[in-house]
């Protein structure tokens, strides 16, 4: 049996402009002031042409049940070295009015489900 070497899986999982998927989920999402905002519970990619259209942050709740989740636009986050996470330009307030969905009743996430979600954040979609 071989065991693989720590060095090459951080390779394989993070470079300095890489990241694997599965080291995304679970990462912690702050405001600009450093505050706390959620993880990111999990990414949607577009099918056809491979790119990362939303974050689906997980906020609220307490010990995993209430919580609810908010698509962020993937172009709204920056990732933060030194905090270890991502940083948005948004407070809890307005994250608290921004679309978002319950467990089990995630959205359709079609073109108008993407104009409104990018709309509230001021992005193009």
């Amino acid at each position: 049996m071989t065991h693989e070497n720590d060095s090459d899986t951080l390779a394989r999982d993070e470079t300095s402009d890489m990241i694997a998927s599965d080291k995304v989920e679970g990462t912690t999402v702050y405001n600009q002031s450093g505050d706390r905002l959620g993880t990111v519970k999990h990414f949607m990619v577009g099918k056809r042409d491979g790119k990362v259209r939303y974050a689906v942050m997980s906020f609220g709740g307490f010990l995993g049940m209430g919580n609810r989740y908010y698509p962020l636009p993937w172009n709204a986050l920056t990732y933060d070295d030194r905090q270890g996470g991502y940083v948005v330009n948004l407070t809890r307030d307005q994250i608290e009015q921004a679309p978002s969905y319950e467990d089990g009743q995630e959205p359709t996430y079609d073109r108008s489900y993407g104009q409104r979600v990018y709309g509230y954040y001021g992005f193009a979609y």
